[in-house]
């Protein structure tokens, strides 16, 4: 018996069938005796249609009103989660990021998780055996009462982050592939499953382009040492032996990896862009002028190239 994060992309939430397959994944684990949380994200494509629905309606809109639109698709798809769980006789309720409540900054399209209470969820585990179904992807930022979404992949740093405030054993991250491989197996066949991998090496394949698993939910998970599990959510929950060790890939904490390959791994990324800034002064301050409002606005500067300045007054910074 243990606590257990189970976590759902949309992929494995796409229809009503998926939805109730998923439901026999909890139902599995929830009979091993375990205490469960499950974290969903929105319907396959649900949040692209609802990204387009807030553009079509204006291109120059509000942020706050962005993040009450795309919300919603999670809270639809952890209702549907708990009425087929409660149709398999199973005790459960849902949970929206702001009734648990999820507390994140006011950055909104990518608000950073600031705090998570989990304690009514673990009560109601100990008195009332209840599965806890939480929309992903989604909290509430404090001082003003808005609702916040996570940016792309926020359901994966929902997960680990409440699986952290839980104290869970580990946390499942269900997706449509059974596993971390070498390299992607759609583009190299022969890409091999690892069966461990440590939190620092995902960390930099995630950060390269690797799209299984998002970078701010393996760092959550590295420093609260929640270990992560990535596993299909297509195998059968018939065949799976609640007790054993299913396919997958585990990531953990180094010392748990007796013998630790040189290379792990290749990452890439097809969505990178490069800028030039040229003929800037060269002198102290400079480089803080210009990451300073792109760090407060929450983009992500992934490599800085500071060319030498041949006259000592004005160089190129890409």
């Amino acid at each position: 018996m243990g606590r257990l994060v189970m976590k759902f992309g949309g992929t494995s939430v796409a229809n009503i069938d998926r939805i109730r397959n998923v439901a026999q994944h909890v139902k599995r684990e929830v009979d091993a005796g375990h205490d469960v949380a499950v974290v969903v994200s929105a319907m396959s494509g649900k949040t692209n249609e609802l990204v387009a629905w807030a553009t079509e309606t204006s291109p120059l809109h509000d942020a706050r009103e962005y993040d009450a639109i795309v919300a919603s698709g999670e809270q639809v798809t952890s209702g549907l989660l708990a009425i087929a769980l409660q149709a398999l006789g199973i005790q459960a309720r849902s949970w929206q990021g702001w009734q648990i409540p999820i507390q994140t900054s006011d950055a909104h399209a990518s608000a950073r998780i600031t705090g998570i209470d989990g304690g009514e969820l673990i009560k109601r585990f100990k008195e009332r055996k209840e599965v806890a179904v939480i929309a992903g992807f989604q909290g509430i930022h404090e001082a003003t009462g808005r609702v916040t979404t996570l940016g792309r992949g926020g359901s994966d740093t929902s997960a680990v982050a409440i699986a952290a405030a839980i104290h869970a054993d580990r946390c499942d991250i269900y997706t449509d592939v059974d596993g971390v491989y070498t390299t992607d197996p759609r583009v190299v066949p022969k890409a091999r499953r690892l069966e461990k991998v440590a939190f620092e090496e995902m960390l930099e394949m995630a950060s390269l382009g690797a799209k299984v698993l998002q970078v701010r939910s393996v760092e959550l998970g590295m420093v609260h040492n929640v270990p992560v599990f990535v596993r299909s959510s297509f195998d059968k929950p018939e065949d799976i032996d609640p007790h054993g060790t299913p396919p997958g890939t585990l990531i953990c904490s180094e010392e748990e990896i007796m013998e630790s390959q040189v290379g792990t791994g290749i990452a890439f990324s097809k969505d990178e862009a490069q800028i030039s800034v040229r003929q800037i002064e060269d002198k102290p301050g400079i480089a803080a002028a210009i990451f300073g409002p792109l760090a407060d606005a929450s983009i992500n500067v992934d490599m800085i190239v500071q060319n030498v300045s041949e006259d000592g007054k004005y160089t190129d910074l890409t």
